[in-house]
């Protein structure tokens, strides 16, 4: 029996003291470094990027009911397996720094390889909020849905602003456009880990028009920032405007691109980067009447293209005023700091396989934009495709087609 009254605390050994001291020394630095875990999380948006929000399960098909569907968008290609679509919506940073939301589409092969290459593919201009491809976008969705049906699992931005992203597009902004896309690769990354399979760190990219100026966006983010966890394995743009200054600009002004291209695509750039750099503090400045007064709102994100071509006139001299025409080609000031921040996608070295396709026949995008990029973007193995003179939407078909047979040349699926 011991000789300690009852009630009468036990001795403290020095021993007993020094655990003691330490188990709160323990918790109080478990407890301060939480606290500055999540001061750190929240008063920086780049700490949460790539962090998901939602996954929405969109649609589950068997190899045969991926052939119809692929076949049906005359997407005429090798179907080895089913597919699983999801949306994501993820956290990602807007054009100032500032934390947004973006949605975008993962879409996973249904096999049994827990391992899986990466296919992230960049979208064309579309001017709806619902057309893209995490939405109701079928073109693109069914574009990204080709490249997993052979194995990959497939990425598609739907870009800021537009699927289920808040506030307007910012249109062809080229830092954006590789900030969502990389972004979506590290929430899909988690996604996917969330379903048992594992998304392989090379990423083989593929861009059509503005996907083109997005693909080799993300390209250069990911050869600039190695520490993102993910490389280049392999790039392929199609017809992209990777030089808005030097020659698309030039193009849209002097009849190198359609007339009617060039009117949506000069005021669909104004009306998105005017938030941004403050290209104008009243429409009047930059558009003519009565363009003026309905052009922003035509490029909400709830007009189809139809609504916004018919809103606007048949030339750029009939839409734009003679200041902001001679600043379309001499920019200076905001308009300058605009286009140099997206053009330079192309300026960058690599020794991953890239391919530039392009058509001359295209009256969308000027070719003149490939020869940019060409004399920029510096590799062994970075090589001009050219298809047969063929139109734009052409050119994404055509260009896609051959970027799935060379991505699986280059290393076979499975």
């Amino acid at each position: 029996m011991s000789g300690v009254a009852p009630g009468t605390p036990p001795a403290t050994t020095a021993a007993g003291t020094r655990r003691m001291v330490g188990s709160v020394l323990a918790v109080l630095l478990i407890v301060l470094a939480s606290a500055c875990g999540t001061s750190r999380d929240d008063g920086d948006p780049a700490a949460r990027r790539g962090e998901v929000v939602s996954v929405t399960a969109l649609s589950t098909m068997t190899d045969a009911e991926t052939a119809a569907y692929l076949g049906e968008r005359q997407l005429e290609t090798p179907v080895r397996n089913g597919v699983e679509t999801y949306r994501i919506v993820y956290r990602t940073v807007g054009p100032l720094g500032e934390e947004t939301t973006a949605s975008g589409l993962m879409v996973l092969p249904r096999t049994e390889t827990e391992r899986l290459r990466v296919v992230s593919y960049a979208h064309g201009t579309v001017v709806r909020k619902d057309e893209a491809p995490s939405a109701d976008g079928e073109t693109d969705r069914a574009r990204a849905i080709m490249f997993a049906a052979v194995g990959n699992a497939a990425v598609a931005p739907d870009y800021l602003g537009l699927g289920e992203g808040p506030g307007r597009h910012p249109y062809a902004h080229a830092p954006t456009e590789a900030s969502a896309s990389l972004d979506l690769l590290r929430a899909a990354r988690d996604a996917a880990a969330d379903r048992g399979r594992t998304l392989e760190s090379d990423v083989y990219i593929v861009g059509f028009s503005q996907g083109g100026q997005a693909a080799t966006a993300l390209g250069r983010e990911l050869h600039d920032n190695p520490g993102t966890g993910f490389r280049v394995a392999a790039l392929s743009a199609i017809s992209g405007p990777y030089a808005i200054r030097e020659a698309q600009t030039p193009a849209a002004l002097d009849g190198g691109v359609s007339p009617r291209s060039a009117v949506v695509y000069l005021a669909y750039w104004l009306t998105a980067m005017n938030p941004i750099y403050g290209l104008y503090d009243h429409p009047t400045e930059a558009f003519r009447q009565p363009y003026a007064d309905r052009v922003e709102s035509l490029f909400d994100g709830y007009h189809d293209v139809l609504s916004v071509g018919t809103g606007l006139p048949a030339t750029p001299a009939e839409l734009l005023t003679d200041r902001f025409l001679a600043w379309a080609r001499q920019p200076t000031g905001p308009a300058l700091r605009a286009v140099t921040e997206s053009d330079g996608t192309c300026e960058w070295t690599t020794d991953a396989p890239v391919r530039l396709y392009v058509s001359t026949a295209d009256r969308s995008v000027a070719a003149a934009n490939t020869d940019h990029c060409l004399r920029s973007l510096r590799g062994p193995r970075v090589e001009r495709v050219d298809l047969s003179p063929m139109d734009h939407g052409a050119t994404g078909r055509a260009g896609l087609v051959q970027t799935l047979a060379w991505f699986d040349q280059l290393v076979p699926v499975g």
